[in-house]
């Protein structure tokens, strides 16, 4: 068991108002790979190809622990306590040469989750056809996606 690095599942979920909410959960890797301790934390069998299990994002905690962070969409177990997500909004480094935030919340995180979903909706056929029979998950991810491609405009 590897104790420098632990692997967080965030299943997500959004209502018909469009209110996303989400559980948190963790796993010790041993003797399996992060995408399969991640699947079998969030209960999502091998094969199922109508929930997306992707890999985000990582952090590093200053006692020397690595957090590979997943995101599974659409939560396997919607009727389980979740998280009303209360913001949308990403933390930042202070510069370019620093960009781990000083301190991220766990909404940032998952808003930070929610926005990669909502790019590889557009850019990975793979996860748009295993969102293709979540209707209400496409609908609260497109205004995302949206932003994302004003954003990517603007750069030059």
């Amino acid at each position: 068991m590897n104790d420098q690095v632990s692997v967080e599942v965030l299943p997500v979920r959004v209502d018909a108002a469009g209110v996303w909410r989400y559980r948190r959960l963790t796993a010790r890797l041993g003797g399996e790979s992060p995408d399969q301790a991640a699947r079998r934390s969030a209960g999502v069998p091998a094969g199922d190809a109508f929930t997306v299990v992707h890999s985000t994002s990582w952090r590093y905690r200053p006692q020397g622990q690595i957090i590979l962070t997943y995101v599974v969409c659409p939560d396997p177990w919607p009727l389980l306590p979740a998280t009303e997500l209360e913001s949308l909004r990403l933390a930042t480094g202070a510069a370019p040469e620093t960009p781990a935030p000083e301190h991220i919340h766990l909404d940032n995180v998952v808003a930070h989750a929610l926005r990669h979903l909502a790019y590889l909706l557009e850019n990975d056929r793979v996860v748009a056809a295993a969102l293709a029979g979540h209707p209400e998950v496409t609908r609260a991810l497109d205004p995302l996606s949206r932003e994302l491609a004003e954003q990517l405009a603007g750069v030059h």
